[in-house]
């Protein structure tokens, strides 16, 4: 769990396997050991028989995981009521969300995101935003920008890759269609976001979820 990859790493047992840990010591973990696919936004990855997680609260949903891989889902998920946690997140799931990431200190402008997070299905202009938020669209433009370091679109863009990333890795939805129920104007458009933001198109992450739950 969490930078116990250091010590496996050290080991050899990573070489030439996909492993994470806490997003904040990834960089290192690739800096030191370059024959490991270190994949920073990960919860959790199975190669094999090798498990490695993000934080703490992340070596949780590796462990249900691996109950779940064991013994079925019925247990993991009595385990999970037992603990008193959510049932376990998908180890394709992002370590910290879009919101988190962005983490403004003014209300008005979290207002405008979970606004923005509740609609992502329609259009999202800016002046909208800004109406959510009760400031003029100027105001508004410059404020989001100091707050979050992104323009409002961006800041869209990445809820919208957030929402498409959970569907693609809970069902077998056409990626046509997660991409419409998202606010994706077409496919095309979604692929674009997905290589932008994680470097992979969305069918590479729904192959990544899938090997999680088959592993």
């Amino acid at each position: 769990m969490c930078t116990g990859a250091f010590l496996l790493a050290e080991t050899g047992l990573l070489d030439g396997r996909r492993a994470t840990t806490h997003w904040r010591l990834a960089p290192e973990l690739q800096q030191r050991y370059p024959q490991i696919r270190v994949e920073a936004d990960r919860i959790f990855i199975s190669d094999h028989n090798v498990w490695t997680s993000a934080g703490i609260s992340a070596g949780i949903d590796l462990a249900l995981a691996l109950i779940e891989t064991d013994h079925g889902i019925e247990i993991a998920r009595n385990v999970a009521r037992e603990l008193v946690v959510p049932y376990r997140r998908s180890g394709g799931q992002l370590q910290f969300s879009a919101m988190s990431r962005m983490e403004p200190e003014s209300d008005r402008i979290r207002m405008a995101l979970a606004f923005a997070r509740d609609h992502l299905v329609e259009p999202l202009p800016i002046e909208r935003l800004a109406e959510a938020a009760r400031l003029s669209v100027r105001q508004f433009g410059r404020a989001f920008r100091s707050q979050t370091g992104e323009t409002p679109a961006r800041a869209v863009e990445r809820l919208r890759v957030e929402a498409a990333c959970g569907r693609l890795q809970s069902g077998s939805e056409p990626i046509e269609q997660i991409a419409k129920a998202v606010g994706f104007s077409d496919p095309e458009r979604m692929r674009r976001a997905f290589v932008k933001l994680h470097g992979h198109p969305p069918q590479a992450i729904r192959r990544a979820g899938r090997q999680d739950s088959a592993l």
